[in-house]
């Protein structure tokens, strides 16, 4: 099965790591959870039987990467890690040329650094591997520069500011481009609009256009429109009375740009730490959309499901994902009539998990996921759901 893994941020903190399965010893500080809780999550963060021994940190590595080489499941490194959910707000970062060490005595974890091969004994050395045991400490120099980041963020960054999905009440009352100049259909970068509305003093917007209606598979219920993002704009002379135009110069242009056009301000820069995590609570979703209007997703494609915040997912939760199985009839069952497969039982296939998809961005209702690690297509209606 093809890994994959998607994004986090750098925060002004790095940690050094000590990590171990639940049931085993936790770093000092770190939550220990009940029997039941940590039955569960030992068996669902179970390490591979053919884990290797050790794993140089080389450039490129990401800790999903890392971890899927020791581990059933690759998002469950901040659970054998020993993290708490106070910790899980700020990432552990590791660093090009340190070594990750699997002691299966102790069934652990260790984070090491690679040394010349004329250690001693004695010395806390073995192998040309010096083990160190890390606590929580400040990185003053080069930081978040060369660190490992949890999931690299190239995939999901240009959809971590725009507005993806907007309400009916946000179309109607948003400012929209009324002119362009010499009349013009579309513009493109430097060009000057003309807009009408309140900007409320704003000086920076996103331009976006209504786009498909996203439909709940389930009950056909509309619960969001997906915008369409075109560009950004921003403001050069404001109006001075109540019948004139804003007059703004186009900063970029990723799609066609022109009159009807929305507007709506730029969000600020997000500070995000995305830390796989599973929901806090059970969830059955659906796969409502695939971003660009296709059907199907396949690896590193994004998808919207019908739960949001009102469901309680947030950044970072990881759902597996599931084909619905078929009813079909049992033909082989001895009692009955049939005329053919009539009259026969009818029997569910169980559902097939076939991947693993990653929240990164969450509304009020609708939430979108990066796809990874599937070995079969993604198709509209199918389950999302809380990892067993």
């Amino acid at each position: 099965m093809k890994k994959f893994s998607t994004a986090a941020l750098s925060l002004p903190l790095a940690l050094g790591m000590a990590f171990a399965l639940p049931g085993h010893a936790a770093p000092d500080g770190a939550a220990r959870p009940d029997s039941q809780a940590a039955q569960a999550a030992s068996s669902r963060c179970a390490f591979l039987p053919n884990a290797p021994d050790q794993h140089v940190v080389v450039r490129g590595d990401t800790l999903w990467d890392i971890s899927g080489k020791f581990l059933k499941h690759a998002w469950c490194w901040p659970q054998v890690w020993g993290m708490n959910r106070e910790e899980i707000r700020n990432p552990h970062w590791i660093y090009p040329g340190q070594v990750v060490i699997f002691d299966r005595a102790a069934g652990r974890l260790r984070l090491g650094n690679a040394v010349g091969s004329g250690a001693m004994a004695g010395s806390g050395m073995a192998g040309g591997i010096q083990t160190v045991k890390l606590s929580p400490q400040l990185r003053t120099q080069g930081l978040g520069q060369d660190a490992v980041p949890a999931i690299p963020s190239n995939i999901i960054e240009p959809f971590l500011s725009k507005p993806l999905v907007v309400g009916e009440d946000d179309l109607k009352n948003a400012a929209r481009i009324v002119a362009t100049p010499e009349g013009r259909v579309n513009v493109a970068k430097d060009d000057k609009v003309y807009v009408r509305g309140d900007i409320h003093a704003g000086t920076s917007f996103q331009v976006f256009r209504p786009g498909t209606p996203l439909k709940d598979p389930v009950t056909g219920n509309i619960r969001g429109y997906e915008a369409t993002y075109l560009g950004t704009i921003k403001l050069d002379r404001a109006a001075r009375a109540d019948n004139e135009a804003h007059a703004f110069y186009v900063v970029d242009v990723k799609q066609e740009m022109g009159v009807g056009d929305r507007l709506l301000p730029v969000p600020p820069t997000p500070i995000l730490n995305y830390v796989p995590h599973p929901p806090e609570r059970q969830l059955d979703a659906r796969v409502m959309s695939v971003y660009g209007g296709v059907t199907q997703a396949g690896q590193n494609q994004i998808v919207s499901i019908n739960r949001g915040k009102d469901a309680g997912l947030d950044m970072g939760t990881v759902l597996e994902l599931y084909q619905t199985g078929r009813v079909i009839r049992d033909k082989t069952d001895p009692g009955g009539w049939s005329i053919g497969t009539l009259g026969k039982p009818e029997v569910k296939i169980p559902d097939n998990q076939y991947g693993s998809l990653f929240i990164f961005r969450v509304f009020d209702n609708i939430s979108y996921g990066l796809v990874m690690q599937v070995t079969e297509p993604v198709q509209i209606g199918d389950i999302a759901k809380s990892p067993e």
